[in-house]
């Protein structure tokens, strides 16, 4: 096992973090009482990653079970809980639990609880997401094939459950 090539050949070092404050306001409030927070996105990493910080209300519905062809998604419960499709079945996931979801890996996730959730969703690759998360309550009203372009043009192909 070996690390990836070097991508920063400088011999000192830059000084380029980013410090993103606990108070900062959601990027994003939706109806239902779900609000996220764009930790690291597709922009600021570079295309890196995204990480984005979910908080959910209660029985807030969440995503439907769906596949991505070019990233992978990570969920990391923070609080609350959480209803995760593996692709096999639905688990509950509590503060510290965690899925890992592959390329093409079928999920879907709700709040199914009478208590809010937060949890951290990892993307990697990096993609631009934010797109998808400011405009999806849109497209989803619009339906038919706005909306399934929209959704094919984010990487989300959902089945027919």
């Amino acid at each position: 096992m070996s690390y990836p090539e070097p991508r920063y050949l400088g011999e000192k070092g830059e000084i380029n973090a980013m410090f993103r404050p606990a108070d900062t306001a959601p990027d994003i409030v939706s109806s239902g009482g779900t609000t996220t927070h764009y930790l690291a996105s597709h922009a600021s990493t570079g295309g890196e990653f995204g990480l984005y910080k979910v908080d959910m209300g209660p029985k807030a519905p969440g995503a439907r079970t769906h596949f991505h062809r070019s990233i992978s998604e990570s969920f990391y419960v923070l609080s609350g809980e959480v209803e995760l499709y593996n692709g096999e079945r639905w688990v509950t996931g509590r503060q510290g639990d965690f899925l890992y979801v592959p390329v093409g890996g079928l999920h879907a996730f709700r709040n199914d609880s009478d208590v809010p959730l937060s949890m951290l969703m990892l993307f990697s690759p990096g993609a631009p997401r934010e797109e998808y998360f400011e405009h999806i309550a849109d497209f989803t009203q619009r339906g038919g094939t706005e909306l399934r372009e929209f959704q094919v043009r984010h990487d989300s192909f959902f089945t027919g459950d």
